[in-house]
Order: structure tokens, then sequence, then C-alpha cells
């Protein structure tokens, strides 16, 4: 099956599928002498797991990370880095009824129509419990970031169906993930009155069978200028990439967005500037941080569109595999939203772009 590896300098390979014995990602390109544990992994895989709250997913999941290669007396060696993540609720059994039908929203056709057999336990790859290995390789991206120039990457939720929150400036990790009481932030969204608005709404459609999307936005910050190419490799393209290859991404925009299509040129040029370090710098952000596909300093800053979940437990109209009308419910255990679990999936695809395009950069500029 081709399609599984991703990037050049920081590739990736997963492999695994979301009923199988367990999850891997090969991380090759890291540069040696990264310091490296399990202990970096697992918070992210913690902010990615199933059945953190009661607004997602109730599979009992530990995610555990294994590093199996490429890390020695607690540093990267520079060869491949092998990271396993074991399945340990797996209920294959939920599938087993619904093996011969085509569940609307998901990949099941498709993979039919393209490899003629497919892994009905859940989706198989195509599967969102796949991006447990892609945060596990964010992870190492994020550490690789920190270390080389101080990146650092937020994710947080923006929108959840038609409640939008307003965002407050730099935001902070502590912001998303915690309340200003100190309670865990289930919705991941910095504006805790929207946030309330958000879990009442996700809890509403849970009750009602139904499901319910909504808006992230990742900001990369401290990014040097100077990455990305200038043509087929853009940044923004292969960060758009990144984020369209995530489970459930209808859509994915930078800076102003589809905001361009009713300003002037003259409303939209982020003026430049010369900042009290004498570096330079935009007056405004209105182009997300990258100009001409090459970052320029400013914070890169994207949002993805998050479709409803597709699986349902209320009937919905389908065929069989061999062309019979009929109703499907899909059992088992799904999230009404999936925007609080996609936050640490998103900063992962951004990770690795970003480790990818510095590693480029690093080698024509060393």
């Amino acid at each position: 099956m081709p399609g599984s590896t991703f990037g050049q300098a920081f590739r990736v390979t997963t492999a695994g599928e979301s009923h199988g014995p367990a999850n891997v990602v090969i991380i090759d390109g890291c540069p040696p002498g990264l310091p490296l544990s399990e202990d970096d992994i697992i918070p992210d895989l913690e902010r990615r797991r199933p059945g953190q709250s009661k607004i997602v997913t109730q599979r009992k999941e530990p995610d555990t990370p294994e590093i199996l290669s490429g890390v020695f007396e607690g540093q990267t060696t520079g060869t491949p880095i092998a990271i396993l993540v074991r399945n340990q609720d797996q209920r294959a059994r939920d599938y087993a009824n619904i093996k011969d039908l085509y569940r609307p929203g998901h990949a099941d056709y498709t993979f039919d129509a393209k490899f003629g057999r497919r892994d009905y336990r859940g989706g198989g790859r195509s599967s969102a419990r796949e991006t447990v290995a892609r945060v596990a390789a964010g992870a190492v991206a994020k550490k690789l970031l920190s270390e080389a120039f101080g990146g650092e990457i937020l994710g947080y939720v923006t929108q959840v169906g038609d409640i939008e929150a307003n965002v407050p400036a730099n935001v902070t990790l502590e912001q998303v993930e915690t309340l200003p009481d100190g309670s865990p932030n289930v919705v991941r969204c910095p504006d805790p009155a929207a946030g309330a608005q958000m879990v009442k709404l996700i809890e509403s459609v849970r009750k009602d069978q139904d499901s319910v999307g909504g808006i992230a936005e990742i900001v990369a910050r401290h990014v040097p200028a100077g990455l990305g190419e200038p043509v087929f490799d853009k940044l923004k393209a292969d960060l758009g990439k990144a984020l369209f290859s995530l489970p459930a991404v209808l859509g994915v925009e930078y800076g102003a967005g589809f905001g361009v299509a009713t300003s002037r040129g003259s409303e939209n040029n982020d003026a430049f500037e010369v900042d009290a370090e004498g570096d330079v710098r935009t007056r405004t952000n209105r182009h997300g941080g990258m100009l001409g596909g090459i970052s320029s300093g400013m914070p890169i800053v994207l949002r993805a569109a998050i479709k409803p979940t597709s699986s349902l437990p209320r009937a919905q109209d389908t065929v069989t595999s061999g062309g019979d009308a009929t109703t499907i419910r899909t059992t088992g255990r799904h999230d009404p939203c999936l925007l609080p679990r996609f936050i640490p999936m998103g900063e992962a695809m951004v990770a690795m772009v970003l480790a990818d395009h510095w590693l480029r950069w690093r080698a024509i500029r060393d």
C-alpha cells in the first residue's frame, strides 16, 4: 500500500489498523544527539487519547509509547526511530454485523473500489486510530524544533457548530488545556464561556444520536524566515497536504484565508518594518507567516474545518457491497465531535512539516 510515508528530510512512515494489535511509526532523518525518551511523547498521546472525557469516544486505550530503536543513552543516534503503540481495547465484534455494508461518510466503498477488499474493523487504515502514530512522530518533531530554534506549535478549537470563540491574543497551552478554575478544558477552546456552550452542544447532539463539526486553529511561533521552497514544495502547500491527510478535514486556510476574496490589495498587504532587535517583520499578519511559499518569520497561522463524525447510531440509508439497498446503524464507540482530539493531530502534522523544511533549509545554508 503506497502513500504511508510523509516528508523528505524528516520522513515518517506509519503502519497499523484500528483494531489490529498495534500502530507503529518509523522516523528517518532525525539528527543525532537530540535528547528523547517516552516521557517526551506521552503528553501529546494523552491529549489525543480516547476516553479522556465524557464528550469523546469511550474506547479505553492507555496509548503508552515504546521506543524500539534510534535512541541510545537518552539521545537519538541518527538512525531510524521506531515507536510502537499497542491497541489494548479492540472490539472488532462491534463491526461484524456491518462488514458488508457501506457506512455513509466513510471510506468503505472507496477502499473496495481501490483494493477489492478491506479491513472492516473500524475502518482499518482509514480510521483516525492511525493518527496515534502520527502524534508520536509529531512529539519528536516538536522536540527537534524546540531544541533547534525555540519553535512552538499550539492548536485550539475556535468553533463548534455555530458557536464561535473569542480567541485571546497569544494563547497559551495552559489556556487550551485548563479552565480558570483548574479543571480540564475538555473541548480545548481558549474562550471559557464559548467552550462551556460548545460542551453543551456536543452533549446535546450525542443524546440526539448525531454529531457536530467545527474549526481548529494551529499556530507555529518562533519559526525562522526562509523555510519552504518557492515552487512545488511551498511551505503552505506541504502544510495544506499535511492537514488534508488527516481524517475528517474538509477545508484548510492560512492567514486571512478566504477573507481575501472580498478585500483590496491595499487592505490585504502587510507593511514591512524593522523591530527593536533589528529583524524584518510585518506590522500585521494577514499573510499567515508565509510569503511566496516561504516562512517570513511571523507566526504561521492555519485553520482546518472538521466535518461531523460520520459514524452514527441512528439509521442511515446505504447499500451493501452487493448493491442492495438497506439501512445502517453504526454501533461501537465514537466521538460526537472530533475537534477536542483533533488538536494534537493537527499540531503533529504541522510539526512534521516544519521539521522537514528546517532540515532541508539547514542542508543548503550550513
